[in-house]
């Protein structure tokens, strides 16, 4: 008939795997985890990543620089103001505990800094241990800032957030990952993980800490793993180790576990002999 057009080429239906809406959907939950198994293993395996120095702590500690900036500019209108409103005095006391906090970031920057020179020098037989973090602010943000520095590469796990959770200019590009899954994360955090330092955070560092020192305790991982809590201040107030012994609820032999340190140099040298003597 003329003038007829030819008939348009029809669509064939969506292949499950392209089917966005379809990932996105509870029925597909298994295959998003599963995912997030799978795409960090193969960049892990390729750009030749076995070994890590995971460092946990808080998203909201700042460097030493902004929380004296912030002080000094409480304390401007503090002596201004007769006499000071409440919310002022409370302002007051934040910006002074962040100054008191924030040699945690600067000491996490510092030993992040130390480890990764030292692991860049051992000898090309050796694995090299490469800075772990959550790849967020505060002492996550330190953590790579430190291997930055030194030139070397470092992990960032990141986790999608309502808050907190911005990652940090200093990761790694290859190296940053981003998790919906927080089990999944904690996973990667444990099983390339030859060491872990814990300075000072709230309800997600005391988790982190306590389930991967829980596996330590149960002999669930296969290695030994040296773990330093940094910060005795911080960490003595915080949690009882010894009225958990006390209380029979661990043994003796479990608060050697952990080591308690104060200082850069205390951390570094600790964790630098415990893995020369583990992976000789």
């Amino acid at each position: 008939m003329k003038g007829a057009g030819k008939p348009g080429k029809k669509s064939g239906p969506e292949k499950a795997y392209k089917n966005l809406e379809f990932l996105n959907s509870p029925d597909a939950r298994m295959v998003r985890v599963m995912c997030e198994f799978a795409e960090p293993e193969s960049r892990f395996r390729k750009l030749g990543v076995k070994n890590t120095i995971v460092m946990f702590g808080s998203a909201r500690i700042s460097p030493l620089e902004p929380a004296q900036a912030r002080l000094s500019e409480v304390e401007a209108r503090y002596t201004v103001a007769k006499p000071p409103p409440p919310e002022l005095d409370v302002a007051y006391d934040r910006a002074k505990r962040d100054v008191h906090m924030a040699r945690y970031y600067e000491d996490a920057a510092a030993l992040s800094e130390r480890l990764t020179r030292w692991s860049m020098a051992l000898p090309a037989k050796r694995e090299r241990f490469l800075i772990c973090s959550g790849g967020g602010p505060g002492i996550m943000e330190a953590a790579n800032k430190g291997a930055h520095t030194a030139g070397g590469r470092s992990v960032s796990l990141n986790i999608s957030l309502p808050f907190e959770q911005q990652p940090n200019g200093y990761q790694t590009r290859e190296l940053a990952f981003v998790f919906h899954y927080f089990f999944v994360r904690k996973f990667w955090f444990v099983y390339l993980a030859k060491a872990l330092v814990v300075f000072p955070g709230g309800f997600g560092t005391c988790d982190e800490f306590f389930e991967l020192i829980t596996l330590v305790q149960t002999h669930k991982t296969r290695k030994y793993m040296p773990i330093v809590l940094y910060g005795s201040e911080f960490w003595r107030e915080i949690i009882n180790f010894d009225a958990l012994v006390d209380w029979g609820m661990i043994n003796p032999e479990d608060l050697s576990l952990f080591k308690i340190v104060d200082d850069v140099d205390t951390a570094f040298e600790y964790l630098r002999d415990e893995l020369t003597r583990l992976y000789p």
